[in-house]
């Protein structure tokens, strides 16, 4: 992965303010949603998510910034890299722990427990031990997230692990796989894989709790007349009624459209807030409209601000 600095055109003196505010600039123009079977604009989606997730992060920006980890928040020196190490490289464990082949890190675990314990390990070659955990980091998509799927995560060794993420999965959360960690010795069970999910955010929806929040503009005659209109959901588009009479910031609810609490399997809501737009082109009769208008009712929108 590329510097995460530069692949959202940052300084490394950038403030947070600046690396929020060019990322939201350059996921709105690469996100997925707007770019359908664009393979290229869903990688850069996803360099620039990894580029803001590692940023945002004041801890992994300063162990980044010091050399301590790498573009992809990994260690730059993983100890546990050796579990995966093949004949071809430097050999078995006991080679690159200093030991003449397995069967002289036997006999080390032999003499140290199996004969100290009174033959418990019963002679060289049964000594058991289990595998080294392991932890690794997952960004994972909004979608994915609050709908549940699969995901592939890449190993160091080129290996491949399929995790499935859970309806509802929380930013930070920890999946454990078992037995998907390093090999055990002297056949003593695998450790495990302990994943951490990190969630991508999404270009229109945000979540708070188990609620979805999403702004939807509307034309200046669906707010004063009302309309029917579609909205998106996590499962595609709905109809919503807009009132007559709505304004900006009025603030809409359709019922079990949220995120599945994991606990009580119970749904959140989805809270639409409309946003009313002005025509982008020239109107003349509503500017000839507005020009021979007289409110029934006088209103200064800014009284409050200036009191």
């Amino acid at each position: 992965m590329k510097n995460p600095y530069e692949t959202l055109g940052v300084k490394q003196k950038a403030t947070d303010h600046d690396i929020r505010e060019a990322f939201k600039k350059l996921a709105k123009k690469y996100h997925p949603d707007l770019h359908p079977d664009d393979k290229k604009a869903e990688a850069r989606f996803k360099d620039i998510s990894g580029a803001y997730d590692l940023l945002k992060d004041k801890d992994k920006r300063r162990r980044f910034d010091a050399g301590e980890i790498d573009a992809t928040g990994a260690e730059k020196q993983q100890h546990f890299y050796r579990d995966y190490a093949g004949p071809g490289a430097s050999g078995s464990h006991a080679r690159q722990d200093g030991f003449a082949g397995n069967e002289g890190l036997d006999e080390f675990f032999a003499q140290a427990f199996g004969r100290r314990a009174g033959g418990m390990g019963g002679g060289p070659g049964s000594m058991k031990a289990r595998g080294q955990d392991v932890s690794y980091t997952l960004r994972v998509s909004f979608m994915d997230a609050a709908t549940g799927g699969v995901n592939t995560l890449q190993l160091p060794d080129g290996k491949t692990l399929k995790v499935t993420i859970p309806e509802g999965a929380e930013d930070r959360q920890t999946l454990r796989l078992k037995g998907q960690g390093g090999p055990g010795f002297g056949g003593g069970p695998n450790g495990d894989a302990f994943i951490e999910l990190h969630i991508q955010p999404h270009a229109y929806f945000v979540r708070k709790d188990d609620n979805i929040h999403l702004d939807v503009p509307v034309t200046l005659k669906e707010a004063v007349l009302g309309a029917g209109i579609e909205v998106p959901t996590l499962a595609g588009p709905v109809s919503l009624t807009v009132p007559k009479g709505s304004n900006t910031g009025t603030k809409l609810r359709l019922k079990d459209r949220g995120i599945r609490n994991r606990k009580t399997g119970q749904k959140g809501h989805l809270y639409v807030t409309l946003k009313v737009i002005l025509p982008q082109a020239e109107e003349p009769e509503l500017a000839a409209f507005l020009e021979g208008w007289t409110p029934r009712h006088a209103q200064n929108p800014r009284k409050e601000i200036l009191s």
